[in-house]
Formats: C-alpha cells, structure tokens, sequence
C-alpha cells in the first residue's frame, strides 16, 4: 500500500512536471511569434516606403524630362524664326538690288504712337499710310512695297519676332485693303529687336525702335 502511494506521487509529481514544462514552451512560441510578425510588419513599411520614394522619383525625372523638351522645342522655335528672318532678308535684299528706293516711311512712336506691346494703328499713321498711297498711285508705274517690322528689346527674341511680324501685317493688311495695293506687289519682315536705331536702355530709345518701315522701289 505505502508502494502504491509513493508511485501515485512520483505519477504526479512527473505530469506536473511535463505540464509545467510544456507552459513554458508555449510562452516562449508566442513571444517569438510575435517578435516575427513585429519583423514582418516593419519589413512591409520600409517596402512601401521604398516605392513611394522610386514612385516620386519617378514623376521627378519625368518632370525634369519635360521640361527639358520644352527648351528645346523652345530653342527649335526661335532658330526656326531666325531661320525665316534671314532668309526674308535675302529676298528683301535681292529685290532691293533690282530696283531704286522711291519712298520710304517709318511709323514709330515719334509720329504714330506705337506703344509697347501694340500693333494697332492710330490715326496719324493711317494719314502716313494714306499719303504714301496717294504717291504710289500717282506714279504711274509698277513698284515693290517692302513693309519692315521692328521692335524694342523688352521680351523675349522669339516674343519680339512674333510682335513684329504682327505690327508689319497690320499695315500690309492696310495697305492692300484700305489702299488698293496688289498683294504680290508687297512683302513682309519682321527683323524684331536685330536692328535697333537707338538705344534700348532708355525710354526715347525703345520707342523710336518700336517701328514699321516702308520702303517703296521701282
């Protein structure tokens, strides 16, 4: 009977044991899973933080290649505008060896008022306009009108081309609506700010720049 007791108890004593040690390895599997889940987590932030940073990386150097593009096409306008300049120029230039300067009127700020940034034409210079038709059709004889756009040098060349070419056409559109003269008796220039008769660094000399020259030939 004594036997049966302490074997009862030893039973005992090992269950405990094993029931004691397997708590002990579960505590310990828990913390660890936690420990790997916690790495996990951390892991999948520094992902998505590493694409949120190649993602504006990204939109950055696509941004930068556009502008980029933008000079250039920028650059490909104005070369192209000068391009067109000269070569207007030589057949300005070509004309004007064949035949002799008759008249030649200069629509500035010193007679007609050609503001900065404007190309309308005020009523002194339609009376120049006027004028000078009445002299081409009482000639009598054929004549080339070369109609010269100028401009001061606020802006950009690009800018300036554009503004000349339109203060030019003004008066190509006035001349061959309002004055009768043929369309193919007459060509346009805009040279912009290339070919300044004063000084753009001050006021008078801006506005005696900002100008459309006709020039009648034989």
């Amino acid at each position: 009977m004594r036997h049966r007791f302490v074997a009862l108890v030893g039973l005992v004593c090992v269950v405990a044991l094993v029931l004691s040690t397997g708590c002990v390895s579960k505590g310990a599997f828990r913390k660890n899973l936690e420990g790997t889940e916690s790495r996990i987590d951390s892991a999948e932030d520094a992902i998505e933080s590493n694409q949120r940073k190649l993602k504006d990386l990204e939109d950055s150097t696509g941004a930068r290649a556009q502008e980029v593009d933008k000079k250039l096409a920028d650059t490909d306008r104005q070369a192209s505008s000068a391009l067109n300049t000269a070569q207007q120029a030589t057949r300005t230039a070509d004309q004007a060896a064949k035949g002799k300067l008759l008249w030649e009127a200069v629509l500035n700020d010193d007679r007609v008022k050609f503001g900065w940034n404007e190309n309308a034409l005020s009523d002194d210079a339609v009376s120049v306009l006027e004028d000078l038709v009445r002299k081409i059709k009482g000639y009598g004889k054929a004549v080339y009108v070369e109609i010269q756009g100028h401009t001061d040098s606020s802006g950009s060349n690009g800018y300036n081309q554009e503004l000349g070419a339109r203060r030019a056409m003004v008066v190509h559109r006035y001349l061959n609506e309002k004055g009768g003269i043929p369309l193919h008796a007459m060509n346009t220039i805009s040279y912009g700010e290339a070919d300044p008769i004063a000084d753009n660094s001050s006021k008078g000399g801006r506005a005696q720049n900002r100008r459309v020259v006709v020039r009648v030939l034989e």
